[in-house]
């Protein structure tokens, strides 16, 4: 639940880099979170919980996305490659499993703190 507030807090924060489990982590909660709010959506017989969720956490999850491929050493702008429907989704989940690079690259240090060069 950490990664997930901690997401929400830098939600304005593309620059830098963002581990693959606080990218999943937000993933995780992220979806669990909608599951609930379409329930409780179905249960009221209403659709605007989860369009407001959708919105509030839109930003957000851009954000993560953009430093999870930082981490790998790739542009933020590869996000643009979702627009295309099967194939960016594929490619930014290849992307997303990918172990970030262990040393210092463009975006900054290792997320992890063990830089290569200081091991």
């Amino acid at each position: 639940m950490e990664w997930y507030i901690s997401v929400l807090k830098n939600y304005v924060v593309f620059n830098g880099r963002a581990r693959r489990k606080e990218y999943w982590m937000f993933v995780l909660f992220n979806l669990i979170f909608s599951v609930v709010i379409a329930v409780l959506d179905g249960v009221l017989g209403t659709s605007f919980l989860s369009l407001i969720y959708a919105l509030a956490v839109l930003v957000p999850s851009v954000a993560v996305s953009i430093r999870r491929l930082h981490d790998t050493g790739r542009s933020g702008w590869w996000v643009l490659i979702s627009l295309l429907p099967l194939i960016g989704a594929i490619v930014l989940l290849i992307f997303a499993v990918q172990e970030g690079d262990q040393d210092s690259n463009d975006y900054g240090p290792n997320p992890k703190g063990v830089d290569q060069a200081l091991a």
